[in-house]
């Protein structure tokens, strides 16, 4: 089976299972108890029925319309399928769905409707409007999609946006304002070629126009060349840009321009066509998945161009969740009658003043990058950066009231702010960034126990992905065998310890283990030995330099695997105990807890060792610990030995590091209740403030705690995250699923370029 024949079994089985779909509805009320049904429906449901008779608006406060969003579309230009029908449309308006989730805390209603007659969909829309606080409109074929959205904002009376035509406009203007100043040039004088005419290219040209670019400046090409006046039967929309000048080709346009905007097929603008532009040359390539030419091919070409393409692994991406996420979110919040030009060009705004401020560390961290500064290489922010949330929906807001287009008005911009941090709690962004960060520098990673089917899966979509390079442990022939099976048939190293192959290495790695224990009772037959153990053998595999990383513990009890990584690889200079960190994606951001593997019953100083060791994770991940020591009492409530040796813990920790933001003991619900901490203890140092780092007073409890959190709530978790090591090793627990191992090999990779950093420092 072909790679591709691979991958689309992936995506199929992806959509498919556990059930079928992307995106479900789940209940906000309580629903347990009789009493509880009768508010939900009948009879208690007739009262916010007989308020919204009262008032429509009541809508907003009774009802999810306030919140809620309809992706709808006809499937007449489904991405780059073109015309495929509204069903087979499904799959991407609920990806769609997706991303208003994740970015924006928005809950989406997919639609797909069944006709292409202009009037009909408009009249499909009008009917089922009341449902909803806002429509996107997503896939429609030019030039229908014109006179749908123009309709639909004259006849609606909430926000209505067709994202294909204004997302990338929104993004690419933000861009373009920055390049444009970074070129030390001017809008009102940059002459601008736009290949591409459709829906997307035609809503771009309208925005920069908005900022400033002149018609006689701009020249527009579609398939036939270049769009002029003296070309018959042009649409409305071509007709506003249609030139006058004696250009045919796109050769022609290129000369001497300062701009290329690219909305249209891959490989169009040769070198010669890059060269014979202006000093400073802004390309936005923005076809994908191939851009109209190649970054690389770009940058070699002309060392003065500033480029973006809609491409993820090069810089400057033009992503439209930039933008649609943010834009609804705000014009949600004020109850916006629509989503005028003001607010689009607020949003842009935000977004080009939002680049040339300085990025968060999570950000420098998940892209790779020292320091992210506003320069060509980065002149629009980046989709992770956690800022955007409370940039964008802001400055949307208030250009929505000023405009006259508000229902409501907000007062406390501050406290907006806040609550739009705090709905951002709910996805797995900490993830994406942990796999973005491990994707910039890829390391060998040993998967100590490949001949088991779901390592092996594993092991293949961190080599899909190019989180790392898999190094596989294990029998030869049947990891061969299991290859076949799931078609995994990249020339990756296998290694069967046992192997005649790998009696060389052996004899080598025994060798290197005698020396370093033979006076402490281990023979030179011994080191043999042990070294045909597969985990002994990866351990000096990473020990001498022929691996990164390791990954082990799949399908043998924690402490049989601890022991030979402590014995072989040891502990970091000036670290006196090893510890264990969960992370659990929860509903209220990512918590850590510790220690969840290594320490069964710990000192008050062991404790404190590890709420250090723990932060040093939490930072790790582009976070700042907040960490709480849990007890079953609370400061002082108990003076039993259990509680006294957190209280003797937190001691220490005020004591001789001051600047860590930890307190206790506490129980857990006050540590993860602000607000109720802030009431009964308002002296903590955490009164008031979101706990992200829990620290359990010994392994029962933290192991426990994380199990049930992880099963009771389906939680994504990555760990356990080994701390104080040497080198890169972790051990996952018995029985990990395939996501579990990916996360952890993605966390070994970022181990060992951290620990490569430290290593050239010290140089």
């Amino acid at each position: 089976m072909s790679n591709n024949s691979r991958k689309r079994r992936e995506a199929l089985v992806y959509h498919a299972k556990p059930k079928p779909g992307k995106i479900q509805i789940v209940p906000t009320k309580k629903y347990a108890s009789q009493r509880d049904l009768s508010l939900a429906y009948s009879p208690g449901v007739a009262e916010p029925c007989l308020e919204i008779e009262k008032d429509k608006e009541n809508a907003y406060k009774y009802t999810t319309k306030g919140n809620l969003v309809a992706v709808i579309s006809n499937g007449t230009a489904v991405l780059g399928l073109g015309d495929i029908g509204p069903e087979a449309s499904k799959p991407v308006m609920e990806g769609k769905g997706l991303l208003f989730k994740i970015f924006a805390d928005i809950d989406v209603f997919d639609i797909e409707v069944d006709t292409k007659n202009v009037d009909a969909f408009v009249e499909t829309v009008k009917n089922i409007a009341p449902t909803f606080g806002g429509i996107n409109l997503e896939d429609i074929k030019a030039p229908e999609a014109f006179e749908i959205e123009r309709r639909l904002k004259e006849e609606l009376d909430i926000p209505v946006m067709h994202d294909d035509q204004h997302g990338t406009a929104i993004i690419s203007a933000a861009a373009l304002l920055n390049a444009v100043e970074l070129a030390k040039k001017k809008m009102s004088k940059v002459k601008i070629v736009v290949s591409g005419a459709g829906a997307a290219a035609v809503s771009c040209t309208k925005l920069y126009k908005a900022f400033g670019a002149k018609a006689e400046n701009i020249v527009m090409l579609d398939s036939k060349g270049v769009i002029r006046k003296d070309r018959p039967n042009l649409s409305e929309e071509k007709l506003e840009f249609a030139t006058d000048r004696d250009l045919n080709t796109l050769d022609d346009a290129m000369k001497d321009a300062d701009v290329f905007i690219g909305l249209s097929i891959a490989d169009i603008v040769s070198p010669a066509m890059l060269k014979s532009m202006a000093k400073r040359p802004i390309v936005f390539a923005m076809a994908n998945p191939n851009p109209e030419i190649d970054y690389q091919l770009a940058m070699d070409t002309r060392k003065d161009v500033i480029m973006a393409t809609g491409r993820s692994d090069h810089p400057n991406q033009v992503n439209n969740v930039l933008g649609f996420p943010f834009i609804f979110r705000g014009a949600l919040d004020v109850r916006a009658t629509k989503i005028n030009e003001d607010m689009k060009m607020a949003a842009v705004k935000a977004l080009a003043e939002l680049a040339k401020e300085p990025v968060p560390e999570q950000v420098n961290i998940a892209y790779g990058e020292t320091r992210l500064n506003f320069g060509s290489d980065y002149i629009i922010p980046k989709p992770f950066d956690p800022r955007l949330i409370a940039k964008v929906p802001p400055a949307v807001a208030k250009a929505a009231m000023e405009s006259g287009v508000a229902r409501t008005e907000i007062t406390d911009w501050q406290k907006y702010e806040d609550e739009l941090l705090e709905r951002m709690g709910s996805d797995n962004k900490i993830t994406r960034l942990l796999m973005q960060r491990a994707k910039n520098n890829p390391k060998r990673v040993i998967f100590a126990e490949a001949d088991h089917l779901d390592v092996l899966k594993a092991a293949q979509i961190v080599y899909d992905e190019g989180i790392g390079t898999p190094i596989l442990l294990g029998r030869r022939e049947v990891i061969k065998e299991l290859m076949g099976e799931i078609d995994f048939d990249a020339d990756v190293e296998i290694i069967d310890p046992k192997s005649d192959e790998e009696r060389g290495k052996l004899q080598k790695y025994a060798e290197a283990y005698f020396d370093s224990r033979n006076r402490k009772g281990v023979t030179l037959y011994d080191a043999e030995r042990l070294m045909r153990e597969r985990n002994y053998f990866a351990a000096m595999m990473v020990n001498e330099g022929d691996a990164d990383a390791l990954l082990s513990g799949y399908s043998r009890a924690y402490p049989t695997v601890v022991k030979p990584m402590l014995q072989l690889i040891g502990m970091a200079k000036g670290i006196s105990r090893v510890a264990a960190t969960n992370v659990m994606n929860t509903s209220r951001g990512p918590i850590f807890i510790s220690d969840t593997s290594i320490n069964i019953d710990p000192s008050a100083k062991d404790l404190a060792k590890i709420a250090q060791l723990t932060a040093g994770v939490v930072r790790l991940f582009g976070l700042e610990p907040v960490m709480a020591m849990l007890s079953y009492a609370n400061f002082g409530s108990s003076d039993h030995p259990q509680a006294r040796k957190v209280k003797d813990a937190v001691s220490y920790l005020h004591r001789y590091h001051p600047n860590l933001l930890v307190d206790g003991e506490l129980q857990s619900d006050f540590a993860l209740n602000k607000e109720m901490l802030q009431k009964k203890f308002p002296f903590s140092k955490l009164a008031g403030k979101k706990v992200n780092t829990l620290i359990y007073p010994n392994l029962d409890s933290a192991n426990s705690a994380y199990k049930l959190i992880k099963e009771l709530n389906d939680t994504d978790s990555i760990g356990p995250i080994m701390m104080g090591m040497n080198k890169p090793v972790h051990i996952l627990q018995l029985g990990a699923s395939v996501e579990e191992m990916v996360n952890m090999a993605a966390v070994a990779v970022v181990d060992a370029q951290e620990k490569e950093k430290a290593k050239k420092a010290k140089k």
